[in-house]
Parts: C-alpha cells; structure tokens; sequence
C-alpha cells in the first residue's frame, strides 16, 4: 500500500477504473481566444487519471502536461484554468464542461490533448463532450477505483457566497442556489443525486450564460473573442437574447451545477459528499477543495478491492 495518503481507511466500493475504448477527437472555437481548436481524447492505462497535454508548445522545454488536480489551478476568474506553475504558457483554460462531461460518464483515465490554450466551447454545455466519449465507448479496467468520502463539514465564503462539503455516505448529492439582477435569471435553485442518469438527463445540456453588459466589457478587454448565441445563453435584463430561448426554465441554477460538477471532479477521484453551495464559482469551487485536503481529518480514501490488480493514487499534493 505505498503511496497511499497517511492515515487513511480501506472501505469497499463497487466499480473498477474507467476509460473510453479508443481515441476520438473534435475541432472548436475558443471562449476567449475565438481560435480554431482540436480536441484529442485519448485512453489511457488504469492508475493514470486524468491529464491534459498542449501538443502546440515545444516539448523540448518541458512541462507540456498538466495533471487535471485542484493544486494546478492557476487562474479562477473567467473559468477554471490549469496549468504548470514554472512554464507559464503551459496553461489549459475552460476545462470545467469537460471535466464534468468525464465525472457524468464515469471516466478515471485519460489523456485530453488541445493544440490551443482552450478546451474548445463547442455549445456552451457538456452535451457535446458526452457524445464524444459515447461514440469512443466507455471500457472496464481491471483496477480498483477510489472515492474521497467527506469526514467532517468544510467551508469557503466570500460574503453572501458560500460551497460547503459535508459528510455523506451515500454518493454524491448537490443542492446549490443562484441569485442574479437580471430577471431573466433571478433566483433560482435546485437539488439532485450525482449519478450518470441524473448528469445526462439533468445537467449535461445546459449552457454557460452571461449578461449583455459584460459581454460588450469582455470584448473591449479582448476575451470572450469566440463567444455566441450559438454557444452561450446572454441575457439582457427581463429578455434571453437567444431565437431558441432557454432548453428549460431553470437552465442558468443548472449549468451552475455542471460547472461545480467540472470543477470538483479536480479532487480527483470521486467524492462522497453532499455539496451545499449559494452563490458559488469556480474560485469558490477550488478553494473548497483545498481546504477539503488541507487537513486529513477531513477526509479519507474509500477503495475498492474487488479487482485483481488494486492501484492506489495520490490524490492532492500532500498525499
């Protein structure tokens, strides 16, 4: 058992390590950058989890790969980014839709490969992503897997705003709630049980949004360069400026989950946990997390070890 995080409880859970059955790629506009982007989805080995690599940068300088993890969160303010903390350059931005794309089917390894700063925006959602790894295929791996079960209630705030993590056996369970100027938005809130049913059907399709006024900010500043109504749900006031209207009423509270879906899913494995959040985002979102490894009382590793070849990882930069 070396390797595994000081301290830690063996429990048995009930599924092997994950990945998808071949490589299959897409090509996409960047939010910010508006550049042309591919998109390689790679499988890998169990034991590996999930990693992204730029393959536009010169690998004779090192650092071209960057492990999907909340310690290498560099920048939260636009979208979650990831990147190597000496090559600056080397840095992957919006991989929260995918990530939860990953988290929804069940997938622990791979290799996520984009030759642009970017995870291309494809609809705004997580929609796109899931049909990928639909047409790849979804195999077992003859591995353990490992969830992260929550000892003890951690929280992050920043005024109104506050992500909580709390102890709860039984899978993961999400409550979040949202409260904008905006009419067309409002307050809104919604509670779900984490499962690859409630992902597909609850959470995968609803679309990043945001609000006229900061898209018109956004662009003077040179971002958002990709953004559209074919990818974004923009609101101005009491309208959604988008022909097709919303996909449901309550599709912003939604894509709220999805993005805490994405951005939790950098713990590393799953977690065991109820998710309790007002007001979240993705700065939220990682903060929670570090202060979830910060102590080892908080939490424990759960291992499943039914398969023939058990693999332990290390799951936070103390482990």
């Amino acid at each position: 058992m070396d390797g595994m995080p000081h301290g830690l409880t063996l429990q048995t859970t009930s599924r092997t390590q994950r990945t998808i059955a071949s490589s299959i790629g897409c090509v996409g506009v960047g939010l910010h950058s508006g550049k042309k982007i591919r998109l390689n989805l790679v499988p890998l080995p169990a034991g590996n989890g999930i990693t992204f690599r730029r393959i536009d940068l010169d690998p004779t300088l090192g650092a071209i790969d960057i492990p999907a993890r909340h310690d290498h969160v560099v920048d939260t303010r636009l979208c979650t980014v990831i990147g190597d903390p000496v090559r600056r350059e080397c840095r992957v931005s919006t991989v929260e839709h995918l990530l939860a794309a990953l988290a929804g089917c069940g997938i622990d390894n791979l290799l996520i490969e984009v030759d642009g700063p970017e995870v291309p925006i494809l609809d705004g959602s997580a929609a796109s992503f899931v049909f990928l790894i639909d047409c790849a295929g979804i195999v077992e791996q003859d591995a353990s897997t490992a969830r992260i079960e929550v000892l003890r209630t951690v929280r992050v705030e920043n005024g109104a705003a506050f992500a909580e993590l709390r102890p709860y056996v039984d899978g993961f369970d999400m409550a979040l709630s949202i409260d904008f100027d905006a009419a067309a938005i409002g307050k809104q809130a919604l509670s779900i049980h984490f499962s690859p049913e409630t992902f597909r059907t609850e959470l995968s399709y609803c679309r990043t949004f945001t609000q006229a006024h900061e898209v018109e900010a956004l662009r003077a500043a040179g971002l958002a360069l990709g953004g559209s109504l074919n990818n974004a749900i923009v609101v101005d006031g009491a309208r959604v400026l988008n022909p097709t209207g919303l996909r449901v009423s309550d599709e912003f509270v939604r894509h709220k989950l999805l993005d805490a879906v994405g951005d939790l899913a950098l713990a590393g494995s799953p977690l065991c946990a109820r998710f309790v959040a007002n007001r979240t985002g993705h700065a939220l979102n990682n903060q929670l997390l570090l202060a979830l490894f910060a102590d080892d009382a908080n939490w424990r590793l759960v291992v499943d070890d039914t398969a023939s070849n058990p693999i332990w990882q290390p799951l936070s930069a103390a482990a």
